[in-house]
């Protein structure tokens, strides 16, 4: 609720559900940035992709519908109701408060970063890791990734494929030139070995080194590098 809140990314919730986090992100000084335009800033890909748009675009990927899926994140905004398309589509969906017993995760509850270490330990471990927001912990987790071998990591480009996902909802693209567009889009964004951009002077300006620690790394091992380029 608060990353949507801070965001200002609203799309597919209720006017009601709207009107809360509108009235949470004013209620909070430090959150510099209150009048936001939702639509604008998903169309600009700055916005987390909704779990309806999600299974779309893990289908398009090819992600076959008995894919166990790992959802690492704290609470979902709308509970089983914004779940129920990725359900839908993926059943072997499951989160840490399902895979451990009520006394296992005891004494993380109430620890919010105890609790993200669980899901950012699973993460690390996945065999394949797709982050629907940019944060920072979707990027440690991509440059831990890479520093292990260059495990799939699939960086998703939210502003293309927002374009993609209202075309094909709009009728102006099938099923097929979707998925297409979507893997053609994504070919190079799978977790491979890539330069760092580095800019001096402006290192806000630059990859985030933890996404992408090239300079700590060796040669990369060839057999990890086709692994990352097969298809899914």
């Amino acid at each position: 609720m608060d990353m949507l809140s801070f965001s200002g990314c609203t799309h597919g919730c209720s006017d009601k559900e709207t009107e809360e986090l509108t009235r949470m992100r004013y209620a909070f000084p430090w959150w510099k940035e209150k009048e936001i335009v939702s639509e604008k800033k998903r169309l600009d890909g700055l916005c987390p992709l909704t779990p309806e748009e999600t299974a779309l675009v893990l289908q398009a990927l090819g992600f076959k519908g008995d894919t166990l899926i790992y959802i690492a994140s704290g609470g979902i905004y709308g509970g089983e109701r914004r779940l129920a398309a990725l359900r839908t589509s993926y059943p072997k969906i499951v989160r840490k408060e399902m895979l451990l017993s009520a006394d296992e995760l005891r004494p993380f509850q109430n620890h919010s970063t105890q609790m993200a270490a669980l899901d950012y330990l699973v993460s690390v471990a996945s065999d394949v890791f797709v982050p629907t927001y940019d944060g920072n912990m979707a990027k440690v987790v991509e440059g831990h990734r890479r520093y292990t071998g260059f495990r799939r990591t699939i960086v998703l480009d939210r502003r293309e494929l927002v374009e993609l996902l209202d075309l094909l909802r709009d009728g102006k693209l099938s099923w097929d030139q979707f998925s297409v567009a979507v893997k053609e889009v994504h070919k190079n964004r799978m977790g491979q070995p890539t330069p760092r951009k580095v800019i001096p002077g402006r290192p806000k300006d630059e990859d985030y080194f933890y996404a992408n620690p090239q300079e700590c790394m060796g040669p990369p091992r060839s057999s990890n590098i086709e692994s990352s380029k097969s298809d899914i």
